[in-house]
């Protein structure tokens, strides 16, 4: 897959797992390292592609002590120009727009729930809902979070869509369950 994508001229950042042995070919001035990679289709080893490896820790927020590793691969090859530290930042942000498909899919619209309009339109239409819906508890997130000068990535969408679910469920002077 790695030479299919190169070949159309993409650039590549995947995580691959800690302990996978990508041994070190020339150590890079920040930390990063020149490596190779083997198609699984090539068990002798003949035919490397030359990656640049990183690896890095995450603190847990729930936790001082915790902390994940990470490694990353990439045919970003010049650590000037793409500097460790900025593509590991970069690839974190882009693993927010997974858990914001991960809120629409799942948490919103519910693990087993298909969309039960017959036609086109009607779909569509669902579509939009779901998504006009998963804008407005952002938004409600986003003004949670400023109100309590808090970064908005740290307010659960979870938990906000819970408080939505029960404002609108609870009767007028009743309690809520």
């Amino acid at each position: 897959m790695w030479r299919a994508f190169t070949a159309t001229g993409a650039d590549l950042l995947w995580r691959v797992p800690a302990n996978r042995v990508l041994p070190v070919r020339k150590l890079l001035r920040d930390g990063s390292w020149l490596s190779d990679i083997h198609a699984g289709t090539d068990p002798e080893k003949r035919d490397p592609v030359q990656v640049r490896v990183l690896a890095y820790q995450l603190k847990d927020t729930s936790s001082a002590a915790a902390q994940d590793d990470y490694r990353l691969v990439t045919t970003l090859l010049d650590p000037r120009r793409y500097p460790a530290r900025q593509l590991a930042a970069l690839y974190r942000e882009r693993w927010e727009i997974e858990s914001v498909f991960a809120e629409i899919k799942t948490c919103q619209r519910g693990a087993k729930v298909v969309l039960s309009s017959k036609t086109p339109d009607g779909v569509l239409q669902q579509i939009w809902a779901h998504l006009l819906v998963h804008h407005a508890l952002r938004e409600l997130m986003l003004r949670t979070a400023a109100t309590r000068q808090l970064d908005p990535d740290r307010i659960s969408f979870t938990e906000t869509l819970r408080s939505a679910r029960r404002s609108v469920t609870v009767t007028p002077g009743g309690l809520s369950p």
